[in-house]
C-alpha cells in the first residue's frame, strides 16, 4: 500500500498561513528543515549556491537525508523542489515562510538578505538559522520591513528528531510575524517554541556549551576516568553518553570555532572564560590525530573490532578497554551520590554548582522564566530536568552553601529560589528570571493536560492513573505507572471511570505526556511472577479484567479518542485500538510485539486490527 503524504490543509496550513515554504541553505540542518516542512506536506523550495550540474548541491542534500531518514517516507521527497540561489531566487515570491541556513558569516547572510529581499512578498515571514550571531547584528542597516518580518529560528539537528525551535524576536518585529513563526513550527514541523532573548547562544548552547567545558576538564582536574565523568551525569538526568559522549556527537574538530566564537561574544568575567575548552591538550592531540568523534568512528569513545567499546585514556589519550563504573547511590539515589567524600562526590557537587550558578547568574539575560531555560535543556540535549530542576532536587540551599564554601558568590536567582521554596513551585510553575514573581504559567502553556494539572484537582484518580478536566466537557484519562504499563491500578480507575459513563464529561481521551511512551502494554514481570507462583487463576483474571474493560471502552455511550505517541506496545497498542479514533503521532511506534517472547495478544487486539483493516 502507498503511503499517503499529508496535505498542507491537515498540518495547520490553513490556520498558519504556511502553504508553501523556501529554505536556503542545503546542508545537513538546511536539508532537514526542508524535510521536515515536506514531511508536513508542505511544498517547499530547497535552494543552494550553484554547482556541476546547476542544483548538484540540493540533489546531494536531498539524497541524504533520504539516506538518513529525515523524511518520514521517501514518497515526501516530491515535495522538494530543487534549485540554486542564481537561477531560482525569483521562486521566493511564492513562499509563505523563508528560511536561511547558509554559513555561520554575518557577512555572507546579510548579502543574501539583501537578494531575497528583493524576491520576497511583503510580509512574508523569513527567519534565519543561526546559533551564534544575535538577530540585532543581522538586521542591522537592513530595509524596515526586512527587519518587521525577520526573526532567528534555531532548529536543532536533526530538524526531524529534535523538538526544540529557539525562536528570537526585535522590538520591531511585529506581532503578527511571531504568531505565524510560532503557529508555523508547532502546528505544521510539530516543534516546541522557546523564546530566547537576543544574546550569544541564546539558551540551550549558552547552557550546553558551558556544561561541556565544566564537564570536561573538571573530570580531568579531579582526576576522573571518562567512565565515571558520565557515569555521574547519568545519574544527574543527563542522556548517558554524558559530556564527553555528547562531544564526539558534537564534532571534536568544532571546539576551535564553536567554543572561540563563543567565548569571543562574550565578556572576560563571563565564566565560560575559566574552563576554555580550546586550549585542552588532549582535544589539540585527538583532533591532529583525525578523531574527531562519531564522524570519524574515533573520539573518546571508538568501537574495537570485536565490538566492544574502547575509551581514551585521559592522561596518556590512548585507547584501552571501557571499564564498568558504579557511581556512589548507583544513579539512583543522588543524595548518596552528592554526599560522597571522593573525588567522584566532588566532581558532581561542583558540577551542579557551577552549571546552576551559570545559569542562575545569566538567566535574566537569556530567557524570561527559568522554565524556557530548564525546556531548552530537556529538548536540545536531552536533560531530564533542566538546571533548575536539578537545582530544585539537590536542593537550592546546598548548592548556595557550597557556593559559599568555595569562596563564591551566590547569584541573586539563586538567592530567590531560597525564598521562595525552589525555582518552580509545588504545580511546577517556574520563577521569572528577575526572581521577583511566580511565571503566569509554564513554559509550555498550549498543553492541555499541562494546564489541567495547574487548574486544579482531578476527578479522579489513584497512585496509576488520574481523570483530568480538560475543559468544553473533555476528559483525560492519564496513566501514571512505569511507562504507562497496564498497572491493575490502571484498571480500577478505568473500571470507576467506565462505570460512570460519562456522567463527569462527554467525551474521553486516552493521552499522556510521558517522554517516551503511550503505554508499553502488560508488566511482564507481573505476569511472569504469577506464573512463578502458579497462580494460574489469578492471570485469567487480569486477561479477563483487561478483554471486559476494553470491549467497554470499545461501547462506550461517549465519543473516545486515542491521543497516541511513543511506544505503544502490546496492551498498550490494544488500548488505542479500542477507541472510536486514533490520533497518532508522526514518530509512533505501534506494535504488538508479544509473539516474541511466545504471548498471543490477549485484549482483543489481534480484533480489533482485522476490523479495521476491513474498513480501510
Amino acid at each position: 500500500m502507498t503511503a499517503q503524504i499529508p496535505s498542507p490543509q491537515a498540518v495547520g496550513a490553513a490556520e498558519t498561513g504556511v502553504r508553501r515554504a523556501a529554505v536556503i541553505g542545503a546542508g545537513s540542518m538546511g536539508s532537514g528543515i526542508a524535510a521536515q516542512f515536506a514531511n508536513a506536506g508542505i511544498p517547499v523550495d530547497l535552494l543552494d549556491i550553484p554547482g556541476t550540474p546547476r542544483n548538484a548541491g540540493v540533489e546531494a542534500g536531498i539524497a541524504r537525508q533520504l539516506k538518513v531518514g529525515g523524511f518520514m517516507h521517501p514518497d515526501a521527497a516530491a515535495l522538494v523542489r530543487p534549485g540554486n540561489t542564481e537561477d531560482d531566487l525569483a521562486r521566493l515570491a511564492e513562499a509563505d515562510w523563508i528560511v536561511e541556513a547558509v554559513i555561520e558569516e554575518t557577512e555572507v547572510k546579510r548579502e543574501l538578505f539583501l537578494r531575497i529581499e528583493s524576491y520576497r512578498r511583503p510580509g512574508t515571514v523569513i527567519s534565519s538559522n543561526t546559533s551564534t550571531i544575535p538577530r540585532a547584528k543581522l538586521v542591522d542597516g537592513m530595509p524596515e520591513g526586512f527587519a518587521r518580518d525577520f526573526v532567528v529560528t534555531h532548529f536543532f539537528n536533526p530538524p526531524r528528531v529534535m523538538h526544540l525551535v529557539e525562536l528570537v524576536t526585535g522590538p520591531e518585529t511585529t506581532p503578527a510575524t511571531v504568531a505565524r513563526v510560532r503557529a508555523g513550527a508547532e502546528a505544521v514541523l510539530g516543534k516546541t517554541v522557546v523564546d530566547c532573548f537576543d544574546t550569544p547562544g541564546f539558551i540551550a548552547n549558552r547552557i550546553g556549551c558551558y556544561w561541556n567545558a565544566c564537564g570536561i576538564l573538571e573530570a580531568k582536574r579531579l582526576g576522573l576516568t571518562i567512565e565515571e565523568a558520565d557515569a555521574v551525569n547519568a545519574a544527574l538526568g543527563i542522556p548517558k553518553i554524558g559530556v564527553f559522549g555528547c562531544l564526539d556527537l558534537v564534532g571534536l574538530d568544532l571546539v576551535a570555532s564553536v567554543w572561540t566564537s563563543l567565548m569571543a561574544a562574550l565578556p572576560a568575567t563571563d565564566d565560560l572564560q575559566r574552563f576554555d575548552l580550546t586550549q585542552d591538550p588532549l582535544i589539540h592531540k585527538l583532533v591532529a590525530e583525525g578523531r574527531h568523534g562519531r564522524k570519524t568512528k574515533a573520539g573518546f569513545y571508538r568501537k574495537a573490532p570485536d565490538g566492544s567499546m574502547e575509551i581514551t585514556d585521559l592522561v596518556s589519550g590512548d585507547y584501552r578497554p571501557a571499564a564498568v563504573v558504579n557511581v556512589p547511590g548507583k544513579g539512583r539515589d543522588l543524595g548518596a551520590l552528592l554526599a560522597d567524600p571522593g573525588r567522584i562526590g566532588a566532581y558532581a557537587i561542583g558540577l551542579v554548582a557551577d552549571v546552576v550558578a551559570y545559569a542562575a547568574t545569566h538567566g535574566a539575560a537569556i530567557a524570561a522564566d527559568v522554565g524556557a531555560v530548564d525546556t531548552a535543556m530537556q529538548l536540545g540535549y536531552g536533560w531530564k530536568q533542566g538546571p533548575f530542576g536539578i537545582a530544585d532536587r539537590v536542593g537550592p540551599a546546598r548548592i548556595a552553601q557550597h557556593l559559599r564554601d568555595t569562596g563564591r558568590a551566590i547569584p541573586a536567582l539563586l538567592e530567590q529560589a531560597q525564598t521562595q521554596g525552589g525555582f518552580f513551585d509545588a504545580s511546577g510553575v517556574p520563577l521569572t528570571t528577575s526572581g521577583r514573581t511566580r511565571a503566569v504559567q509554564p513554559a509550555a502553556p498550549h498543553a492541555l493536560l499541562t494546564r489541567a494539572r495547574l487548574s486544579g484537582a482531578p476527578i479522579l484518580g489513584n497512585d496509576f492513573a488520574t481523570l483530568w478536566d480538560l475543559g468544553d466537557g473533555i476528559a483525560c484519562f492519564e496513566m501514571r505507572s512505569k511507562l504507562n504499563c497496564l498497572d491493575p491500578g490502571v484498571f480500577d480507575l478505568l473500571e470507576e471511570v467506565l462505570a460512570r459513563g460519562g456522567a463527569s464529561f462527554r467525551g474521553l481521551v486516552l493521552g499522556n505526556d510521558h517522554p517516551r511512551a503511550f503505554s508499553v502494554g502488560a508488566d511482564l514481570s507481573f505476569f511472569t511472577g504469577m506464573i512463578r507462583g502458579k497462580e494460574f487463576a489469578s492471570l485469567d483474571h487480569y486477561v479477563a479484567r483487561g478483554q471486559g474493560l476494553f470491549l467497554a471502552l470499545k461501547r462506550a455511550p461517549f465519543p473516545v479518542v486515542a491521543a497516541v505517541h511513543g511506544l505503544a506496545l502490546g496492551g498498550g497498542c490494544e488500548f488505542s485500538l479500542h477507541s472510536d479514533a486514533v490520533l497518532a503521532h508522526a514518530e509512533l511506534t505501534m506494535a504488538l510485539p508479544e509473539v516474541k517472547v511466545g504471548l498471543v495478544p490477549a485484549w482483543g487486539g489481534c480484533t480489533q486490527l482485522l476490523l479495521r483493516s476491513q474498513q480501510s
